[in-house]
């Protein structure tokens, strides 16, 4: 029995299944929005009876999702709202983010323990932080409130016991130490956090966010995560000294290290260090994944090898450089045209005909191929609503109009994991929100998705 579907201010049910995907006018880019919202809330059934809230279906083999795809598609719908200003997914919105918290509101619920990233927390994290940073409605005074959650994942991050002398610092890509992957150190795990203490800081005016996001940037740039000419790679592990460096480079790595260089050269009010961050991975992002214009995840979309996390990456990868531009606006000029020319590729692969309704992956196409998901459907989200980006005002702060409310000492009483005193490493698992185990399979550089058959 489903307990409710979606509003009626829904744009895009029956009435608009056969409208023209279109980006020409405000209008039709807000009505496409809606159109490609509906079909992507489709693969959601949390709010059906006896289902979970919060969560999409999963974790394999259960279903195709894992935990931290939810948090990162409930992002998507938040900017959704702010862009479009349709309100109908609100209700639900709030109630899976809250559900999802955990005993110690936290965003680390004990049922995916034994699957539980850095980043996995931590996307949840940013789009609590982006529920304030947004003004979306505030939860009632008697729940977790945005930003204190966002300080929560944040804290549980900064804390001791996360951070080990082990390639001299930086966080590993698991939490509990038992997990598959807890001795890989990433640039996405990292990436959240620096992400999270970036934004954190310009938003409270605590300059010890700040100092932690320089620290994170030095680690990443300092194990050779981040080389010189911003080519951003994927980790490496533990064992070797994260020396092993896998080279892999996935369009999202390179833009949560952009959108908190926005933020940190905002919150420094222009400093040249992070100026020259800015620009330096404005143009490697553009220049390794935008190629003739339009979104490419290069490890894995030539020969369509992407796992179900990867094909979500290019919304991502449109949402933070859109909201980039706002916080850092001298790269607007070599931002937007892009974003307008991939976008346009992207509703190029939706289709109403042969398989229905949906979007499709391989924008470089501009035809449906085959590809669906709910991955495919938040990029074409991410995509068509950020055109909107120019139309809304810049996140908000503490004292420009930010109303949630805030607690430092969130995630005070979290779990920390470390219930046996000797940690095991791992092989790496594939899955969860990172690339990890790609070999060199030739001197030209292919590489092979190496899968562990877990998250």
């Amino acid at each position: 029995m489903r307990l409710f579907r979606y509003g009626a201010g829904a744009l895009a049910g029956a009435a608009v299944a056969n409208a023209a995907y279109s980006i020409k006018t405000t209008a039709d880019i807000k009505t496409t929005a809606a159109t490609v919202a509906w079909d992507l809330m489709q693969y959601y059934r949390g709010n059906e009876t006896g289902q979970t809230p919060g969560i999409l279906p999963g974790p394999p083999p259960a279903g195709d999702y894992y935990w931290w795809e939810a948090g990162a598609m409930w992002g998507t719908l938040i900017e959704y709202w702010k862009y479009t200003g349709d309100d109908s997914y609100n209700a639900v919105i709030t109630q899976a983010m809250l559900h999802q918290v955990g005993p110690n509101r936290d965003y680390m619920p004990p049922n995916v323990s034994a699957s539980l990233g850095n980043d996995d927390q931590g996307f949840w994290g940013m789009s609590a932080m982006l529920a304030a940073e947004l003004g979306f409605p505030d939860p009632p005074e008697e729940e977790p409130q945005w930003l204190a959650l966002a300080q929560a994942v944040f804290n549980t991050q900064a804390s001791p016991d996360r951070h080990d002398e082990t390639c001299n610092g930086g966080l590993r890509w698991q939490i509990p130490w038992s997990n598959n992957g807890y001795d890989y150190k990433n640039t996405i795990a990292n990436g959240c956090f620096f992400n999270l203490g970036a934004r954190l800081a310009r938003y409270t005016n605590n300059k010890t966010y700040a100092e932690w996001a320089e620290k994170t940037w030095d680690w990443v740039e300092g194990v050779g995560y981040i080389a010189d000419n911003y080519n951003v790679y994927d980790g490496g592990h533990v064992q070797h000294n994260c020396t092993d460096t896998n080279t892999a480079q996935f369009s999202y790595n390179s833009a949560i290290f952009l959108l908190g260089s926005a933020y940190m050269y905002n919150y420094t009010n222009g400093s040249t260090k992070w100026r020259d961050r800015v620009d330096g991975l404005v143009d490697a992002t553009i220049r390794n994944f935008f190629p003739g214009g339009v979104a490419y995840e290069v490890p894995c979309e030539k020969h369509m090898t992407c796992t179900t996390d990867m094909l979500s990456f290019k919304g991502y990868l449109h949402r933070w450089m859109a909201t980039a531009t706002q916080v850092a606006p001298f790269i607007a000029p070599k931002v937007l045209p892009v974003l307008r020319s991939s976008a346009e590729a992207a509703i190029a692969t939706c289709t109403g005909e042969e398989d229905g309704r949906t979007c499709g992956f391989r924008w470089s196409l501009r035809r449906y191929d085959g590809s669906k998901g709910a991955g495919q459907q938040m990029n074409v989200l991410g995509a068509v609503s950020s055109l909107l980006v120019e139309h809304v005002p810049p996140p908000l702060t503490n004292e420009t109009g930010g109303t949630s409310k805030g607690d430092p000492n969130a995630g005070s009483k979290s779990d920390t994991f470390r219930h046996d005193p000797k940690p095991i490493t791992a092989g790496d698992k594939a899955g969860a929100s990172i690339a990890t185990a790609f070999i060199v399979l030739s001197a030209v550089g292919a590489f092979v998705w190496m899968s562990a058959g877990q998250e």
